[in-house]
């Protein structure tokens, strides 16, 4: 019997465009978008969530039997968490340009690359055990760091998958390793 998951990015958000992250909801005009996704997943035995209010409101479309699950949140972006990325740039122009370029490097106090790679990798290789379909709503980097994970591709290629809101990355598993089916979005432009 097959494991499969489903990784879902939750849709865009109420964000400032070119800042970090914080914990925005969504924006209103993505909650049709998600609706029109739902039916496309099928019916999923659990749906999972990042704790970030923008993936548990994804998530509560989905299935109201939604639980969160910490190890799908993004990555911890530290101090520059709601910040704009010029104002980074202005501020630690040198910081911000290691931090693109290496994967270990943390100058903002929160979490690496690196280990957002290693709990991602954790979370799917505990996933070996449930059978069934997974819906998991998280972040465009829980995706990436999962498809690096799959595809045992160096932490450097963090930066080179792009993952769209409301992107899916479908994944099996047979007990002992995992495979991508497919990345993209389902039935929307």
């Amino acid at each position: 019997m097959t494991t499969r998951l489903t990784l879902i990015c939750h849709g865009r958000t109420t964000a400032r465009p070119s800042a970090f992250p914080a914990d925005e909801p969504l924006a209103p005009d993505e909650l049709p978008k998600i609706r029109e996704l739902v039916p496309l997943l099928g019916k999923p035995d659990r749906v999972l969530s990042s704790p970030a209010h923008a993936a548990w409101q994804t998530a509560e479309l989905i299935s109201e039997n939604f639980l969160v699950d910490r190890a799908l949140a993004d990555i911890n972006y530290g101090r520059w968490s709601g910040a704009r990325i010029s104002d980074v740039q202005a501020s630690e122009p040198e910081s911000l340009a290691e931090w693109m370029e290496n994967p270990d490097f943390v100058p903002h106090g929160g979490e690496s690359h690196t280990d957002l790679l290693a709990r991602v990798a954790a979370w799917l290789e505990a996933r070996f055990s449930e059978r069934g379909h997974t819906v998991a709503s998280t972040h465009p980097n829980v995706v990436r760091a999962a498809v690096i994970t799959v595809l045992g591709a160096p932490p450097e290629a963090f930066r080179r998958i792009d993952v769209e809101h409301l992107a899916i990355a479908d994944l099996r598993s047979d007990g002992r390793r995992w495979t991508l089916r497919s990345l993209g979005r389902l039935g929307l432009p």
